[in-house]
């Protein structure tokens, strides 16, 4: 069984599924349209802690953790590739009999959402990106990260390694607020650490990174026929604004909204505007009757 413990968040909205030989942990909750929600790179489930039932008070809200992360066990035939992590996800909608109206992902989850629209696995009326990782790294480093990524995860001693270094005393907080120019509460940042302290999560992480290739990805954005919405945090120092300009300005039908004062993990720090933003995209979409409508 792929749960989490009992003090985990929204923990009582969590099911195991087991599809082609991976045990899904997903949390799942409301009635109505189907809301695909997909986390980024090293986080889980808990990353819309406080999103979850607002956005299930419309939807009915699928939120897996992605494979090798979280409490979700075993990895797609092909690896951590994203066209691999697609498919898997296909596999997990379709044993639930789910067909998403919207699509939201964070990070490497919005790149995972358009790679499902390319490929027809998914048809949704709407996707919504969060601080969205589209693009290749500029230069040189486009070639060097996925390398150094390759090089730790091919080490056993990795995953381990890191692991032992989140157990410090505030070492993960400290990353995140280095890397992410987020400021999260306490329940996330030890949720994060939680992750972060297991082996598991960080070789799921490592893999992910190594697997990674956003050139396909880059070269198809153009033939993306989904409206589209990115919210960006105005801090965000994982990925700047200017990427995210970069990113948009490829996509046909696309529009960017600057999220003020926020960081990499702006739904985290404003979930209450990641929900608000997310509802009016909806509703402009017809995904959601507009507030006011007679039915």
């Amino acid at each position: 069984m792929s749960l989490p413990p009992a003090d985990w968040p929204n923990a009582t909205d969590s099911r195991s599924v087991r599809v082609g030989g991976i045990d899904w942990h997903a949390q799942i909750a409301g009635d109505g349209p189907v809301l695909l929600l997909l986390h980024g790179t090293g986080a889980a489930t808990h990353s819309w802690r406080d999103m979850l039932h607002p956005l299930a008070q419309h939807f009915r809200v699928i939120a897996p953790d992605l494979p090798g992360h979280g409490f979700t066990k075993g990895r797609p035939p092909n690896g951590l590739t994203m066209p691999g992590v697609a498919r898997a996800l296909a596999g997990l909608l379709g044993e639930l009999d789910a067909e998403p109206a919207l699509v939201v992902g964070h990070s490497a989850g919005a790149a995972i959402a358009i790679r499902m629209a390319l490929d027809g696995l998914v048809r949704p009326a709407g996707i919504v990106g969060i601080a969205p990782a589209l693009l290749p790294f500029p230069g040189i480093a486009q070639h060097l990260f996925p390398t150094m990524a390759k090089l730790l995860f091919v080490n056993p001693f990795a995953p381990h390694i890191f692991a032992s270094v989140a157990r410090g005393p505030g070492a993960v907080e400290r990353f995140l607020a280095r890397s992410t120019a987020s400021k999260i509460d306490a329940a996330g940042n030890a949720a994060y650490a939680k992750l972060f302290a297991t082996s598991a999560h960080c070789a799921g992480a490592i893999g992910m990174m190594a697997d990674w290739d956003l050139v396909p990805l880059k070269r198809d954005l153009p033939k993306l026929a989904v409206p589209m919405l990115v919210l960006h945090g105005e801090k965000d120092a994982a990925i700047p604004v200017s990427g995210a300009l970069d990113s948009v300005a490829l996509i046909p039908d696309c529009a960017l909204e600057v999220l003020p004062g926020l960081g990499h993990l702006a739904h985290e720090e404003a979930p209450h505007l990641a929900v608000d933003r997310i509802l009016h995209f909806a509703r402009t979409q017809a995904i959601l009757a507009t507030e006011g409508a007679v039915a």
